[in-house]
């Protein structure tokens, strides 16, 4: 067996081992190692497998492997058949990992703004993904008529550090590095084609001068103008959200078959009060589906400190097998098939995130609070290994945050 699986210590880990290995214990030729291959990779494996038992025991007699030590060579090539994988596959989602490791630690505002072009994808949100990348130094803005493209890109500064001096990595966390501007097509309402229209119209013709401006030339609804006056995409007129919210409707009478200041002029704007931080917050999550500049948990902080929560972020000065409280928003729940019953969650606060198991007879007993809270605090057992964080649950209570996310639950 050494032949096979030497370079993974003994391991059996990928589909070609397991065909070099029905090869040398059993005397197996190409053609039916690739039938076991094709037996491992079927839906019906086990049938499949339970098929080519009686020429691997042959086989293997023929080499003088019987009793106890066949048996457990089968045992291995039969379970084997439930999780192996061929090693090409191994290696390329290797690299991928190593890739986006790498760009992540020294090039995270385009990663970011990568990742948030490519959605809808992968395991995170992108409220998650911009909360991350804030926390490791990267500047997330709002969408902007004059400014924002269709979809997210980088904006530079002074302080942007592009490129490397010799012996250094190209990017260090903190210390510079482009700015990400949400795209257009993020604002409520907008969509893609809509936000290419407007990011099109202002290549093409210069800048938006105004909001009726923008209406006339690209033909937008006081639906469409609304959502992109309650994400600020107006600010770089001098207009809060408010008095653009004020103007919308009359702005977007103007159309381009009309001629420009032939629409309702919009009754002067009142004094308006400015917006606190969690209306700020409040407006964000509605007309894009993020903040970037706050997370939720931040603004009940003071209900998680009176409930003895400690902050994500503290948990690692905090020794293992300790119980704790932490609060936070639920972002995931999930159980796989291979757990016991077990349901994972991820909880995240405004320091971090930090992985939640519940046990089967936990889950019973808070399942209404565990299935439908947005937020939680969660006492548990501290766990740490090798430097990753988990905190083993022993009770659930719900807790309101002023926004509530969708969490990405059983995908």
């Amino acid at each position: 067996m050494a032949n096979a699986l030497a370079k993974t210590l003994g391991v059996p880990l990928f589909q070609e081992q397991l065909m070099q290995l029905a090869i040398d214990v059993a005397g197996f030729n190409g053609s039916e190692a690739d039938q076991l291959r094709r037996a491992m990779g079927s839906k019906r494996s086990d049938e499949r497998m339970a098929a080519l038992k009686e020429r691997l025991y042959a086989g293997m007699a023929e080499r003088g492997i019987t009793g106890a030590i066949a048996d457990d060579v089968y045992l291995k090539l039969s379970s084997f058949a439930s999780f192996g994988f061929p090693e090409s596959h191994a290696i390329s989602f290797a690299y991928l990992v190593y890739a986006s490791s790498w760009l992540k630690r020294y090039h995270p505002g385009p990663f970011l703004a990568a990742l948030l072009n490519a959605q809808p994808m992968g395991f995170y949100s992108p409220q998650t993904l911009v909360d991350d990348a804030r926390r490791h130094g990267v500047e997330v803005r709002r969408p902007d008529v004059n400014l924002s493209g269709a979809k997210a890109k980088l904006e530079y500064t002074a302080d942007t550090r592009w490129g490397s001096e010799e012996g250094e990595p190209p990017h260090q966390w903190g210390m510079g590095g482009p700015a990400v501007r949400l795209g257009l097509s993020y604002v409520r309402t907008i969509g893609d084609d809509l936000a290419e229209r407007i990011e099109e119209e202002r290549e093409g013709a210069g800048p938006y001068r105004d909001m009726g401006d923008l209406a006339r030339r690209v033909g937008l609804s006081a639906a469409h103008m609304e959502a992109l006056a309650t994400a600020d995409a107006f600010a770089g007129f001098g207009l809060s959200r408010r008095e653009a919210l004020w103007a919308a409707g009359a702005a977007a009478q103007e159309r381009p078959d009309r001629l420009p200041g032939t629409g309702t002029s919009p009754n002067p704007a009142p004094a308006l009060p400015g917006m606190d931080a969690v209306e700020r917050l409040v407006a964000d999550v509605w007309a894009t589906g993020l903040s970037p500049e706050s997370h939720p948990a931040r603004f009940i902080r003071a209900q998680l400190e009176e409930a003895g929560a400690v902050p994500i972020a503290r948990l690692g000065q905090i020794d293992g097998g300790t119980r704790v409280r932490v609060g936070g928003l639920v972002t995931h729940r999930q159980r796989p098939a291979t757990a016991g019953g077990i349901t994972f969650m991820n909880l995240e606060d405004e320091t971090g995130m930090l992985n939640v198991t519940c046990s089967p007879g936990l889950w019973q007993r808070y399942r209404k609070v565990a299935r439908n809270s947005a937020a939680l605090i969660v006492r548990g057992r501290l766990e740490k290994h090798d430097g990753v964080i988990n905190l083993t649950a022993d009770r659930l209570d719900p807790i309101t945050p002023p926004v509530s996310p969708a969490s990405r639950d059983f995908r």
